[in-house]
């Protein structure tokens, strides 16, 4: 989708999801070449007006990578709140940031991370990506600006250091059920 925003100073508010797999012997983080940017980025997108943050991602996640969102587990914090009365609780996100994309426009995004024990069962959308790449936290971190956003690289060396051990790894279930049929 395109921007939503297009006056100075306006904000689209996105989504993106970190996946990481942890069934190839050694952890392995999903990276895109990025049609328009041209570097390497972990899937996502524009919440489109008729979406919450969770519907987006799933749409994302489904188009770019492949993965239905019940193949995949959502990392989330040990302590959180777990419910609440007459709202449905979203997932917390990995990240919660605003960068620039050009000098007079700006993206809210919220990132989540995910573990992924398989292959994905859906193709890629056609238009997506084709340039998909699993890495090693270390061949990340080891790309230089020129193929990657430094703040990726930030967010995939915290999943790979605190994220995978320390984090909860949650059903999306949990959360799909009810935000998918309560806020329709």
């Amino acid at each position: 989708m395109a921007h939503i925003h297009t006056n100075t100073s306006e904000h689209d508010l996105a989504v993106t999801a970190y996946i990481v797999r942890t069934d190839l012997g050694v952890p392995k983080a999903l990276l895109h070449m990025h049609r328009k940017i041209g570097k390497l980025l972990p899937v996502g997108g524009h919440v489109e007006l008729s979406e919450n943050p969770w519907q987006a991602l799933i749409r994302e996640i489904k188009e770019e990578s492949g993965y239905k969102i019940e193949q995949l587990e959502i990392l989330q914090p040990q302590s959180r709140v777990k419910s609440l009365t007459d709202a449905v609780l979203h997932p917390y996100p990995i990240s919660l940031n605003t960068h620039t994309i050009t000098n007079e426009h700006f993206h809210t995004v919220v990132e989540y991370a995910f573990v992924a024990n398989s292959e994905p069962n859906l193709d890629i959308k056609e238009g997506e990506s084709t340039d998909q790449r699993w890495l090693t936290i270390d061949e990340i971190m080891a790309l230089s600006n020129d193929n990657i956003v430094n703040n990726v690289k930030e967010v995939y060396e915290f999943i790979f250091n605190e994220g995978l051990t320390n984090w909860d790894h949650v059903d999306t279930s949990d959360y799909s059920s009810s935000i998918q049929n309560k806020l329709h």
